[in-house]
């Protein structure tokens, strides 16, 4: 299992910037997929979700810690086996370290992070 972040990088306040998380060994599509991220001094928190294709009802259902609603989008590739983070109107306290996370068979797997950084 292997998760590749990129797309990271510095934005002016009001920008946008697109992240992509490449999988391997295992499908995007049936397992949960998470974006977390991590300021200075600050612990790991998460971003956005999307829900496995598991279940008809819930598959492909999204959710969003309340900072980044409405500005925030996640959505999946299948075909690519990539998961995307696209942030609109971005903030300066939208800097951190973001990280994409997959659990599986009850363990927790990280890629490296990709650094973004929001400033004039």
């Amino acid at each position: 299992v292997r998760l590749v972040e990129s797309g990271g990088g510095l934005v002016q306040p009001g920008g946008s910037l697109r992240l992509s998380c490449a999988a391997s060994g295992f499908a995007v599509r049936w397992f949960d997929m998470k974006w977390f991220r991590q300021a200075p001094g600050k612990e790991r928190e998460l971003v956005a979700s999307i829900i496995s294709d598991t279940f008809i009802d819930s598959g492909g259902s999204t959710n969003y810690a309340d900072s980044v609603k409405g500005r925030f989008t996640i959505s999946r590739d299948n075909v690519r086996n990539t998961v995307i983070l696209q942030m609109n109107s971005l903030k300066p306290n939208d800097t951190a370290v973001y990280y994409c996370n997959a659990e599986l068979s009850d363990r927790a797997y990280w890629g490296q992070g990709t650094q973004v950084t929001v400033s004039s």
